[in-house]
């Protein structure tokens, strides 16, 4: 059950966003008066159609389909979808009407700028539609996060191979002073940081970035665990401690001897004594006491701890609307710092890369609106950047071709056109196949 909610969710968001992005090449085309022959949501290969505004059903419901200009179906291979553009060297590689005397309705006669905006207008929408989204959610929901400022980190062991201690501070990575907890370790990939300035006891210094290892930090979760002191805030209804002397603010400082400073050096401790008795020693002000505290069969104690407080804020619609098109910019720039160490093989960030398989598994597996909208927003933003690369085949290969012209004056020959879109159809399959051969070692191990 999990898995279909899941697959649905993915055919839901990649079904809006592939509309929402065609739209907009549809859009600009027919305000120019250039023909757009199909619409299509999804691939219908080898010419099979789960629907089409041309079928027979549909046209004996609605006669005067049958003459509209435009095809708008559903295909049955969900890799995408197009807006089959007249007179367009375009993925479905159809060279017989390019060899037709040129119409004053096809997209090859009208100007560079023109077929410019027409290629760019499916990257629009997509940053558009984030920032309406983003703006949504800030309303909707408003932002929290933990504060980065105060709060100390719990390292695994890369981040203590690199030289991170569970404890530090981070004060900032090279010049940049990090301001959510949460993007510590994305942060770090992201912005090829060579120094580390944390604040260790009373100390403050520096931690050099082995390069060599940035690779390893897009693939190992959880480098900066948030390190949460073990003071007690409350117990549990139905803690097995109900009537010990535990009070809020007290400061487990050792279990059984064994020194707690955080409360995820608890757990391996507590885990060891279930369903026994483990004597505790607390700081209480300025006193320092042993209490005796019953482990359930599950490794608790039955205690709330203090955590540390979360920035909240919330907006009126008019303080969204910056604030949105603040974080689609902010997105936009982070996903461009990922597609740069993708493509920088040291980095062995290629190894990241997913495909439907990967989208999945960061989708919930119960329906959440905030969840459901804001990977929408991410998905549109990546889909945006993904399609401004200069790769034939891309938007942003056609946008190269026709600022060449407009700088230029020279018009790029058909065979050209036709070389450079099979080039890039030849890319894009290596891109798939290495995005789902990830996936699928991921899920091997």
């Amino acid at each position: 059950m999990v898995v279909l909610i899941k697959i649905l969710q993915v055919i839901l968001a990649l079904s809006v966003l592939i509309l929402i992005h065609e739209a907009g090449h549809f859009t600009f085309a027919k305000m120019f008066s250039i023909r757009v022959d199909k619409f299509f949501l999804f691939f219908d290969a080898g010419g099979f159609k789960l629907f089409s505004t041309k079928g027979k059903f549909f046209t004996r419901l609605f006669p005067k389909a049958a003459s509209w200009e435009t095809e708008y179906g559903i295909g049955w291979l969900p890799l995408g979808g197009y807006c089959k553009i007249a007179g367009m060297i375009d993925e479905s590689m159809d060279l017989e009407g390019m060899r037709r005397d040129p119409q004053p309705w096809e997209f090859r006669t009208h100007p560079a700028w023109q077929r410019l905006l027409v290629m760019a207008g499916g990257v629009l929408n997509n940053f558009l539609f984030a920032v309406l989204a983003f703006v949504i959610i800030v309303y909707a929901w408003g932002t929290s996060y933990i504060p980065n400022e105060g709060n100390a980190v719990y390292v695994n062991e890369l981040a203590e191979e690199m030289g991170f201690r569970s404890g530090d501070r981070i004060l900032s990575f090279d010049d940049y002073v990090p301001e959510d907890f949460s993007m510590l370790q994305v942060d770090l990939a992201r912005r090829n940081v060579r120094k580390a300035t944390v604040l260790r006891g009373s100390d403050t210094l520096d931690v050099y970035i082995d390069q060599g290892l940035i690779g390893s930090v897009i693939g190992s979760p959880g480098m900066f665990d948030l390190a949460v002191p073990f003071v007690v805030d409350s117990l549990m209804a139905d803690s097995p401690n109900v009537g010990a002397d535990l009070r809020h603010g007290d400061r487990v400082l050792t279990l059984d001897g064994i020194p707690v400073p955080y409360l995820q050096d608890s757990r391996p401790v507590l885990l060891s004594r279930a369903g026994a008795t483990v004597e505790a020693t607390l700081l209480r002000g300025a006193d320092t006491l042993s209490v005796p505290l019953q482990v359930d069969t599950t490794g608790r104690i039955g205690v709330y701890m203090v955590m540390p407080e979360v920035v909240r804020r919330s907006y009126t619609f008019l303080q969204a609307i910056p604030a949105g098109a603040k974080m689609t910019w902010e997105s936009v720039a982070g996903y461009v710092r990922d597609l740069r160490l993708v493509f920088t093989p040291r980095t062995k960030a290629y190894k990241s890369v997913g495909s439907f398989i990967a989208i999945g598994q960061v989708f919930p597996s119960t329906w959440n609106s905030y969840q459901f909208l804001y990977l929408l927003a991410i998905l549109s933003i990546m889909l945006g950047v993904m399609n401004l690369l200069p790769i034939p085949a891309l938007d942003g290969g056609h946008i190269v071709i026709c600022l060449f012209e407009m700088l230029t004056g020279r018009k790029p020959g058909d065979r050209f056109l036709a070389v450079t879109q099979m080039i890039g159809m030849i890319l894009l399959l290596a891109l798939m196949v290495l995005a789902f051969g990830n996936d699928i070692a991921r899920l091997i191990h």
